[in-house]
């Protein structure tokens, strides 16, 4: 990235998966009805998505890579059904 903004995407990346880690714990906390701990970890979690907040509107937006493929779309055929010829009886 030319543009100076790697240390901040490792930093959003690394805050990304403390939170995904501390959201685990919350979970688990909750699920096993311990909830003064799963409460104790939300001033934590609070914080981190503060600053993952701020990180990602200080970022410009990633740019998706360029493959140079461009999708076609098919359209279904429409299917034709046999006819019904008369039969006498």
């Amino acid at each position: 990235m030319a543009d100076g903004s790697a240390a901040p995407r490792a930093r959003l990346a690394e805050i990304e998966r403390e939170l995904a880690r501390l959201r685990h714990r919350h979970d688990i906390a909750m699920s096993a009805f311990r909830f003064e701990e799963a409460t104790a970890l939300g001033p934590s979690i609070a914080a981190l998505e503060r600053e993952r907040q701020g990180l990602a509107e200080a970022l410009p937006p990633a740019e998706p890579p360029q493959t140079g493929v461009v999708p076609k779309l098919v359209t279904p055929r429409a299917r034709s059904l046999p006819s019904r010829k008369f039969r006498p009886r």
